[in-house]
């Protein structure tokens, strides 16, 4: 059965399984310093906050020019002073205290669906949430996109615990699903998101990426050229596999319609449909630098991310 939100008050143990509230998105801040949330294969130096660094681009400050040794990346050499001592010389950073993070949360009509587990909308929400508060306690900027089928909210990166609870504050207000499904809205957010992204940022994408496209593929590639980009795909178990023989009645709150689950061919269709999709997005993760992170609405969002996210 597929089920979609309705507003409902004051929220309970079922609705919340729906649709989430701020007390809810709150009380998440307790999970905060149990998590990392920058994996590190490789790490190169400490952060002033609390994580391993090893992401893209600079993401630091001109500290000072030394002469060049051996193994030294020949970009950063200072060829102004190079030319001035005669001898070659290379430019020394120092990280930046602090870096934005960008978290981009789909609010989609498909989105406000489960057949078990909570609302792929409500994963995605606490999965920002965490992070967000993650981030917070890291000392790090905390802003966001929330997008529908015919809405953008746009929060601009801020420090400190009022970012965060802006941004939550939003993940509960923006929670009514459209009434009809717009295909392009998912290239658009991309697009915007683009536009007010800073280089070295840390960028958490949270959707199911459906009716991803060319253009949509091409914004997520050059945003992953100058920062940490990481894909959470959210999807529900029954996206992937349909249930035992039988009959059912599916509804999206608006129609109902009878499918039957006992044509084989039907059901390897439907999973091999699934798993393109998703082999598709690991593939493009792994071409660009991108980190891929499957959810499922069955999934503890805490246990997720301290599983996918350590060090």
């Amino acid at each position: 059965m597929f089920f979609r939100t309705k507003p409902l008050t004051p929220p309970t143990m079922d609705n919340e399984r729906v649709q989430v509230n701020l007390p809810q998105l709150i009380s998440l801040n307790q999970s905060a310093p149990t998590l990392r949330l920058w994996r590190s294969h490789k790490p190169r130096s400490q952060q002033s906050g609390t994580y391993i660094s090893s992401f893209k681009g600079r993401g630091m400050e001109f500290d000072e020019a030394r002469p060049y040794q051996a193994g030294d990346d020949i970009r950063a050499i200072d060829w102004r002073v190079t030319a001035r001592t005669g001898k070659v010389h290379t430019k020394l950073f120092r990280e930046e205290r602090e870096r934005p993070v960008f978290l981009w949360v789909d609010y989609r009509a498909p989105m406000f669906f489960a057949t078990r587990g909570v609302f792929k909308s409500v994963l995605a929400a606490k999965l920002a949430s965490l992070l967000a508060w993650t981030a917070n306690y890291a000392g790090d900027r905390v802003g966001g996109q929330i997008f529908t089928d015919n809405q953008h909210h746009e929060l601009k990166p801020r420090r400190g615990k009022p970012a965060v609870l802006h941004f939550l504050k939003q993940l509960t207000t923006t929670q009514t699903p459209a009434e009809t499904v717009n295909k392009n809205a998912i290239q658009t957010a991309l697009g915007r998101l683009r536009q007010v992204v800073h280089p070295s940022s840390l960028v958490f994408l949270i959707s199911d990426f459906r009716y991803l496209n060319a253009l949509g593929e091409s914004h997520l590639v050059h945003l992953s050229r100058d920062n940490q980009v990481v894909l959470f795909f959210i999807y529900d178990p029954l996206e992937w596999q349909l249930p035992p023989t039988g009959y059912y009645r599916l509804s999206d709150g608006l129609q109902e319609v009878n499918l039957y689950t006992g044509d084989k061919q039907l059901s390897q269709t439907y999973a091999q449909r699934f798993l393109q999709h998703q082999a598709y997005l690991q593939q493009l993760a792994q071409q660009h630098g991108m980190q891929f992170i499957a959810c499922a609405t069955t999934d503890d969002p805490i246990k997720l991310l301290q599983r996918e996210m350590r060090y």
